[in-house]
């Protein structure tokens, strides 16, 4: 059966207007599918301490982050590492290039403070037996670097030796200068063996019950006064044996009989000590050793001056009497001591008869001549 020309458009038209909605439905429908479920993560990735950088990880259709999402993360986490490594750097500069305002954090040397007079050897105007001192230009800061074998004290007593970069410190003036007498036991005393007894020591000049941890800061610091100019420190006492009080071969200093710390302050400018038990029978040495608070001896600001310790010599016996040899050694010194006092005496009296006769001759000639005229 034949349709109509205008029928048969019109069906025509009519089927293509059904496919093509038909067709963007379904194109709508697969766009729809394809498009994957997209999840935002975000996680923290530390970088240095104190420092973190956040980066965002997608996750597509849950399988994970894309190779392009992953390369923006490390980017980013690169960043943050190389912007705190730039701070790091920054900050290293600055205590470097002496740029932090407490110089005494600065790993460098202020100009302010360098000694010219440490580039000089000495050697100027030579003195018979004078050796060229170390020279430096900017205060030997790296000295112990001259020493590779040995250790950096830092703090520590290193019974095999080392090197300490600490400064000396401040140095007090002449009219700060310690001085110490032992007033107990007395020089040439005899005691009792055995026997506990007081050692008592008169200071001045010295501000005590200053000590530091002797196993953790030994050395570590320079010396330090206080308001009146004295040293802050401390003092200890040692006591060696001798073989008699007219030993003259040294002592050897690794072994004593009594040491002690006094870490206290002295009460009524008099430090004390207590050797509980007592000694041996036998001849001793007492000495003191006045320390800054970091355990150096004491350092004072000229090289002619009296000692800043004290030294006495006593004997030890069983009853605490004095035997024939300490009686004849303390005779033997009072002797000396007379002998040396009337020979200081014939001086003086020599040298006031020289003083007269010299005024009288003087005189002599005065009136002789005053006649000739």
């Amino acid at each position: 059966m034949m349709f109509p020309r205008s029928i048969f458009f019109a069906l025509l038209a009519f089927s293509l207007s059904v496919q093509g909605a038909s067709t963007k439905k379904t194109s709508a429908n697969q766009s729809q599918c394809a498009a994957p479920k997209t999840v935002t993560q975000t996680s923290t990735v530390t970088v240095t301490k104190g420092t973190a950088a956040t980066a965002t990880a997608v996750l597509v259709g849950g399988k994970g982050i894309t190779k392009t999402t992953a390369k923006t993360t490390a980017t980013t986490a690169a960043a943050a590492k190389t912007t705190a490594a730039a701070a790091s750097t920054k900050t290293t500069a600055a205590a470097s290039t002496g740029n932090n305002s407490d110089p005494q954090l600065s790993l460098t040397l202020d100009p302010r403070v360098i000694a010219a007079g440490f580039a000089n050897d000495g050697q100027d105007v030579p003195a018979a037996g004078q050796v060229p001192s170390l020279t430096s230009t900017n205060n030997f800061i790296n000295f112990c670097l001259t020493t590779p074998n040995l250790p950096i004290t830092n703090g520590k007593q290193i019974t095999t030796g080392s090197c300490n970069p600490a400064p000396i410190g401040v140095i007090p003036s002449v009219d700060n200068m310690p001085s110490a007498k032992f007033t107990n036991p007395l020089n040439f005393a005899t005691i009792k063996s055995n026997t506990t007894f007081t050692i008592s020591m008169a200071i001045k000049n010295m501000q005590t019950g200053f000590f530091v941890n002797a196993q953790e800061n030994y050395f570590a610091a320079p010396q330090v006064l206080n308001t009146a100019g004295q040293i802050q420190g401390h003092s200890h006492v040692v006591i060696e044996q001798l073989t008699s009080l007219t030993q003259t071969t040294p002592t050897d200093p690794k072994t004593f009989a009594f040491f002690k710390g006094l870490n206290a302050a002295a009460v009524g400018g008099v430090l004390t000590a207590d050797v509980t038990g007592g000694l041996a029978p036998g001849f001793y040495k007492l000495s003191s050793i006045n320390s800054s608070s970091n355990h150096q001896p004491v350092i004072v600001p000229i090289a002619q001056h009296g000692s800043l310790d004290d030294a006495v010599y006593f004997s030890v016996t069983a009853n605490g009497a004095a035997t024939g040899s300490t009686a004849a050694t303390g005779a033997t010194t009072g002797k000396a001591t007379t002998t040396t006092a009337k020979a200081a005496a014939t001086t003086a009296k020599a040298a006031s008869t020289a003083k007269a006769t010299a005024k009288s001759t003087k005189g002599g000639k005065r009136r002789a001549l005053n006649r000739l005229a």
